[in-house]
């Protein structure tokens, strides 16, 4: 199956999708305000999970199970070094691409915390909201990791352009980082307000309500709809920024999955001081600019090795995107 084994993506799927029914039914079947315990135990498992996992794809990828591992056919020779063949390239790759993601992330929590205050949603139906907010960031990501990574086989070139566009995206980030976003007002939200009704009040969890034999939408809808349009305009960001770690589109989706299923208790944990780290875009531009460079160095024939890249990003989130953000804060 080259790139794609089936049964890799189906059983890590299936997994994924276990796991988000335990939260809906079981775990939050009935809503509630979620307390700094709770959330700091639901970010601290996808955590754990995630270097579960790598470890596992240590022995997966070193002894080939399900195809892992192996060069997806018709690939250019000249890229071969960007598919993990052994277990410890696949586990600096993957845990590389998880903190990139977890790093851009950050600023989805940020924005989260924005829209959330933007709509004066009740914090009883905060994790209701982002649970299916994350389970369609998971399905749109699926889709355009999918096809990036068949794109990148047939025309390597695009590797140039998006390496480009995140050097443009950290630059632009760094410019505009004392800017304040406006969820709730953008062009998509005022385009949903005119096709459909809107109830002026929170009708519990419900998205969309029937008046007088009329569907309503609810304010929890434009939410929704605001956090879906976010994570693709981050996406465009963060899912070129882990194929300059790897072309290994099964790395590239399992480490998205793992840094976005932890958003929501990140959400939770640092809602109150979110604000104050002002040091975090600054990181995040750093971060985007040195993986969009490192996707431009191949014009020279120059690599950066998975060690250097996993150490320097970790350097510069812990120093900058926390370090620093959490030393104003303290002052």
């Amino acid at each position: 199956m080259g790139d794609f084994p089936l049964l890799a993506w189906m059983g890590f799927l299936g997994v994924v999708l276990v796991l988000l029914a335990l939260d809906l039914f079981v775990l939050h079947r009935h809503p509630h305000d979620i307390r700094w315990r709770e959330a700091l135990i639901g970010a601290a498992v996808p955590v754990v999970l995630a270097l579960g996992f790598a470890v596992l794809l240590y022995f997966a990828y070193g002894h080939h199970w399900m195809g892992l591992g192996t060069l997806p056919p018709g690939i250019d020779p000249a890229l071969a070094d960007a598919y993990p063949d052994t277990g410890w390239e696949a586990l600096l790759a993957f845990l590389t691409g998880y903190i990139v993601e977890l790093s851009l992330s950050a600023d989805n929590v940020l924005l989260f915390v924005i829209l959330m205050g933007a709509f004066a949603v009740p914090r009883a139906f905060q994790h209701r909201v982002l649970f299916w907010g994350v389970l369609g960031a998971l399905v749109l990501r699926g889709v355009m990791i999918v096809g990036l990574s068949a794109l990148i086989v047939r025309f390597n070139f695009v590797l140039y352009f998006f390496g480009g566009l995140l050097i443009f995206s950290g630059l632009r980030l760094f410019w505009t980082r004392h800017q304040k976003p406006d969820p709730a007002g953008n062009a998509v939200v005022r385009l949903a307000r005119r096709l459909m009704p809107i109830t002026p009040d929170y009708h519990g969890h419900r998205f969309i309500i029937r008046i007088d034999g009329r569907r309503w939408a609810t304010p929890l809808l434009l939410v929704l709809v605001s956090i879906e349009l976010m994570d693709l305009i981050f996406a465009v960001d963060s899912i070129p920024a882990v194929f300059a770690v790897t072309r290994d589109a099964f790395l590239v989706f399992t480490s998205n999955v793992f840094a976005i299923l932890g958003l929501r208790s990140l959400y939770f944990l640092l809602a109150g001081v979110m604000e104050r780290f002002t040091g975090l875009k600054v990181g995040l531009a750093i971060v985007l600019v040195f993986v969009g460079v490192k996707m431009l160095l191949p014009l020279w024939r120059v690599h950066i090795p998975a060690e250097v890249s996993l150490g320097v990003i970790v350097a510069q989130k812990s120093r900058r995107s926390l370090g620093h953000s959490l030393g104003h804060y303290w002052r």
